[in-house]
């Protein structure tokens, strides 16, 4: 043995064996039986995920709780994604216009694209989309245009029924059981309008400064036209180049979670078109029963607003009530306020879950609170978009937590 060889080291010293010997605290044996305890405990609990965590959680430090290091995980997680998200909503709210046209444009997907497959087995694809398209753009135009003229040829009757029915509400609340005072109607009316004529110039002003709005409206138009024209008619060519862009791993999870949000979207879109039309075909119908003034510009107010889910119809139907109150008198405009009652419960214990309960499942409370959020982020834009995006957002998480057939 040469002398520059280190001296042999002295062996550890042996640990009482036995029942009565337990390991120190900080030991590493004492945090494996704790971390062997704790997968055990969650085994039982069920979730494979949180035994998994506790399992890892066990082999580091024992100086923090494995369930706050679990939580702190999923902290840290929650809040990378609510800043994906609150960046996402940013950049959306920066390109408003562009967003609106794409999302107009899916929606006219979803409608046309089964009708231009359909004329295509007897046309070529291009004529058949330019047929779709073009045939319903006129359709709804020349509906547009009905309403139109049938507004313009009831509004010299209508402001002669108003004016009757202004005098019969100020009679009818100066009655029991309200008892307002005499003029108390007229002097709001006299004071609205030597507010219009004071501030005549502001109010013009800002018309005409929303006169660019109008042009951003019919720019997102056009551009929503154009983008359904080719989704129509190769939207599937377009989705394979865009996966083949990804990486290898990445495309087989995207196609499926994409899938899943399309078939959502679509069938959300189909549901609530049928919907909208059975709310505002039945309206039409009693309101031309009761033979209340604009009742086809007033239907087709119900048809749009049916699009805010929960609070749009009955906000539509208010104001029919009181075209009916001032055109028909008391007594119609009470028929046309049960009205809104009937519709809203033939709306949501019929035509929703009949229609819709295939294509979104969301609790009453989710929809509520996700239009009232959109309508403050957005106004009436998020109002109408909050559902069908929490809709595609909870159907893409259940598509991803299904384990696909024949793969990991």
């Amino acid at each position: 043995m040469s002398s520059d060889s280190p001296p042999p080291s002295a062996p550890p010293p042996e640990r009482p064996s036995g029942r009565g010997a337990r390991p120190r605290r900080g030991a590493p044996g004492g945090r494996a039986r704790r971390a062997s305890r704790a997968v055990a405990r969650a085994r039982r609990s069920g979730s494979a995920a949180l035994a998994a965590a506790v399992r890892r959680a066990g082999g580091e430090s024992g100086r923090v709780h494995p369930g706050l290091r679990l939580a702190a995980a999923y902290a840290w997680r929650l809040v990378v994604v609510g800043v994906a998200v609150y960046l996402a909503f940013t950049v959306l709210g920066r390109f408003e216009l562009v967003a609106v046209a794409v999302f107009l444009a899916l929606v006219a997907t979803a409608l046309l694209r089964p009708l231009a497959d359909l004329l295509a087995r007897a046309l070529p694809r291009p004529l058949a989309v330019a047929v779709a398209v073009f045939g319903t753009l006129f359709a709804v135009l020349g509906l547009l245009t009905l309403v139109g003229s049938a507004a313009a040829a009831e509004a010299g009757r209508l402001v002669g029924e108003l004016r009757g029915g202004i005098g019969r509400i100020e009679r009818w609340l100066e009655g029991p059981p309200f008892r307002v005072r005499h003029g108390v109607l007229s002097g709001a009316h006299d004071r609205i309008s030597s507010f219009v004529s004071r501030h005549r110039t502001t109010l013009i002003s800002k018309a005409l400064s929303s006169a660019g709005r109008v042009v951003e409206a019919l720019t997102a138009a056009f551009l929503a036209l154009f983008c359904s024209i080719f989704f129509i008619h190769s939207g599937d060519r377009m989705w394979r180049w865009f996966r083949e862009q990804l990486p290898e791993g990445a495309g087989p999870p995207l196609d499926r979670a994409a899938r899943a949000a399309w078939s959502t979207f679509a069938g959300y879109t189909r549901g609530i078109i049928v919907v909208a039309a059975s709310n505002a075909t039945l309206v039409g119908v009693a309101l031309l029963l009761l033979r209340v003034p604009l009742a086809l510009p007033l239907s087709l107010l119900v048809f749009f607003a049916t699009f805010v889910p929960l609070i749009g119809s009955p906000i539509a139907l208010a104001v029919a009530t009181v075209v009916a109150l001032a055109g028909r008198g008391p007594a119609v405009a009470a028929v046309v306020l049960l009205l809104i009652v009937a519709v809203g419960q033939f709306e949501g214990h019929v035509l929703h879950p009949l229609v819709m309960s295939w294509a979104v499942r969301l609790h009453p409370v989710v929809v509520a609170i996700s239009v009232i959020a959109g309508s403050i982020v957005a106004g009436v834009v998020g109002a109408v978009v909050a559902v069908p995006m929490v809709s595609v957002a909870w159907s893409v998480t259940r598509a991803l937590r299904r384990r696909p057939p024949g793969g990991r």
